[in-house]
């Protein structure tokens, strides 16, 4: 395997840099960080008719390891039906001044019960125990909010945690501030009345005193699956929404279109680049966003997914329903999946209003052959992909959550999106489970393969088959740090 290859005996990356603080310097400089050696990923058993708690999977990624692509420590939660979800540090590269600060918990918002936990990774990062638990009740009373989603550090050592909703589940997009030392709440970090009608994830730029934050839906029509009456009612999301970064309050909104479903927002790398992409899921599109001459912001799509023309689906068109993105440490590539074609596409973006494609992988997927649904029309592919089978396992569901190697070369990949929606759209991955696999990347000309020897399985877990979401790494990823 090219990917073995790749790998050297090393520690794991960490933040150690002298009298530094977390993280790394540059971006670039993180480029040069040591490979991944264990992943952590949410588990989650909401929605599969196991009664058992979500947990933190630490998996062995270093192929030279007994243990490679074996689950080795599981760290269950002490509540049923939380569904973990996006998870950050306490410390990041945003900390990376400050040698008081270490990247040792990593806080784990759930999405449907409200409840924050954080996690001790710093003790044993191969056995990760739980530190605390911020309650549901705190959340609704101190701040006004439920169903939290992205978590982020800040550099004043905070901790700011996006919301989708209120407590009753009526939409409402919102922050919570966390004390990054107790981890206690100190309250709402937006301020003024002008609030947007929708939360998901957000990403923040203080060289342009701005945070930027994107809309999904009303969390009491998510929470029993995609309802196509919904669409055009106004419970899905439409708006990249601009806060002012230094007075907190909500300045701007962009709209991309009604039922885009802006979701994963991700500003170049590069602290004093002005722009950056959000993926739309409904209208499978990406839109590059980015700082006007005027002072304002602005969006504009670059790319958009062809939906197909289909029998045997809920509707008669189905969406590529692009449900992750990211860019590249050196802002040279963007990657996103599409969770019901089963594609994920690498695009050069050396000009950013130009996206152009240069991989692209089929990983699963709702229009494979053989299946329940034949595609009628297709303005991309002369016929519908092969089945995906990797050391004889045929991967249901399709390509959702991913995350780059520091150096750019290894995509990793799961493919459970959210567990209502995992069972309407894939039963047979509740049945049998998800997985992760991994995509070697040609970082020179673009490209994209299967590494044909990895997989973790996780319909083969103790407790049963479950849902593997959010992929992090210890010393940090493309994904969760900001430079300031």
């Amino acid at each position: 395997s090219v990917t073995s290859l790749l790998f050297v005996s090393v520690p794991l990356a960490t933040e150690e840099c002298g009298a530094c603080g977390p993280g790394f310097a540059s971006p670039l400089d993180a480029m040069k960080g040591k490979s991944e050696e264990i992943v952590y990923v949410p588990c989650i058993y909401r929605n599969t008719g196991r009664q058992k708690p979500d947990f933190l999977a630490t998996v062995d990624v270093n192929p030279v390891s007994p243990q490679y692509c074996q689950v080795i420590h599981r760290l269950p939660m002490p509540n049923l039906g939380d569904e973990l979800h996006h998870s950050g540090w306490n410390a990041c590269s945003s900390c990376f001044g400050d040698a008081t600060k270490r990247r040792n918990r990593l806080v784990l918002p759930s999405l449907i019960s409200s409840r924050i936990y954080v996690v001790d990774v710093g003790t044993d990062p191969r056995a990760p125990r739980l530190f605390k638990v911020v309650n549901p009740e705190d959340v609704f009373w101190k701040c006004n909010l439920g169903y939290p989603h992205t978590s982020h550090c800040l550099g004043s050592g905070e901790i700011i945690i996006s919301a989708l909703g209120d407590p009753a589940g009526n939409g409402k997009g919102g922050f919570i501030l966390l004390d990054g030392e107790t981890f206690e709440i100190k309250g709402n970090w937006e301020k003024g009345d002008k609030v947007p009608p929708m939360g998901y994830d957000f990403w923040y730029q203080p060289r342009h005193n701005v945070l930027i934050s994107t809309e999904w839906g009303i969390p009491k029509c998510l929470g029993y699956g995609f309802d196509p009456r919904d669409l055009k009612k106004g419970r899905y999301g439409r708006h990249l929404n601009v806060w002012d970064w230094t007075t907190h309050t909500h300045v701007q909104a962009i709209d991309v279109g009604e039922d885009a479903a802006p979701l994963e927002i991700r500003f170049l790398h590069n602290p004093d680049a002005a722009e950056g992409y959000v993926g739309c899921t409904i209208s499978s599109s990406i839109h590059r966003f980015y700082k006007t001459e005027r002072g304002d912001w602005a969006a504009e799509k670059v790319i958009q997914v062809p939906s197909k023309t289909v029998e045997g689906w809920l509707l008669p068109d189905m969406p590529g329903f692009i449900t992750d993105i990211l860019i590249s440490l050196d802002d040279r590539f963007l990657y996103f999946s599409n969770w019901l074609h089963g594609d994920i596409r690498q695009y050069d973006i050396s000009d950013t209003r130009r996206p152009r494609l240069v991989g692209q992988v089929f990983v699963g997927g709702s229009i494979a052959k053989g299946g329940p649904v034949r595609v009628c029309g297709d303005p991309e592919l002369p016929g519908q992909p092969d089945p995906f089978v990797i050391k004889g396992k045929r991967v249901l569901g399709g390509p959702q959550m991913i995350q780059l190697s520091l150096d750019g070369k290894r995509l990793y990949v799961t493919t459970s999106l959210y567990s209502a929606w995992d069972r309407q759209f894939y039963p047979d991955l509740i049945r049998d489970g998800s997985v992760m696999l991994q995509l070697d990347v040609d970082t020179e000309r673009g490209g994209l393969r299967v590494n044909e020897h990895f997989l973790v399985d996780f319909g083969q877990e103790p407790d049963g088959p479950c849902l593997a979401h959010e992929i992090r790494y210890p010393g940090g990823d493309c994904t969760s740090d900001i430079w300031v």
